[in-house]
């Protein structure tokens, strides 16, 4: 499971016109699921999600969490992290999950946020979506659960 991490001021998610999740200050996900993910892949980055320092204190350090700082996340599926591009132009998908294992890991994840008491809006699982975000900083980390050392 991969998970791109933006600290943002603001972000939001329209599908049809419509918004559909909206945050101020804390954290822009972008979520992929791979085969082969789990539950315990999920559980791994949730708490990385919430517990990673990516906030300044007061001496400018990045020193506070999302939790830290009451901030929100907005989680929004996106299977192309789990494209293969190493060949050719066209990228490959074959490891992503299947559309029905890979939402329900993805509302896992919501769920997992939202047990800890994080304020978490989301987009809309197999729409197309306008993803609109102020980076701040910019600050961008990305995760991925098949990668622990």
């Amino acid at each position: 499971m991969r998970a791109v991490l933006q600290r943002v001021s603001q972000a939001q998610v329209v599908v049809a016109g419509e918004t559909v999740g909206a945050i101020s200050q804390g954290l822009l996900v972008l979520l992929g699921v791979e085969q082969d993910d789990a539950e315990g892949d999920a559980a791994y980055l949730v708490k990385k999600t919430a517990e990673l320092r990516l906030f300044e204190d007061d001496e400018g350090k990045m020193n506070l969490s999302v939790e830290d700082i009451g901030g929100e996340i907005l989680v929004v599926s996106q299977f192309t992290l789990a494209a293969d591009c190493r060949k050719g132009r066209r990228p490959g998908f074959s490891r992503a999950a299947p559309p029905e294992e890979a939402n329900r890991l993805y509302q896992h994840y919501v769920a997992l946020l939202r047990q800890r008491g994080v304020s978490v809006a989301t987009g809309q699982f197999q729409a197309m979506m306008q993803v609109s975000l102020t980076n701040d900083g910019p600050v961008t980390f990305l995760l991925d659960s098949n990668k622990v050392f």
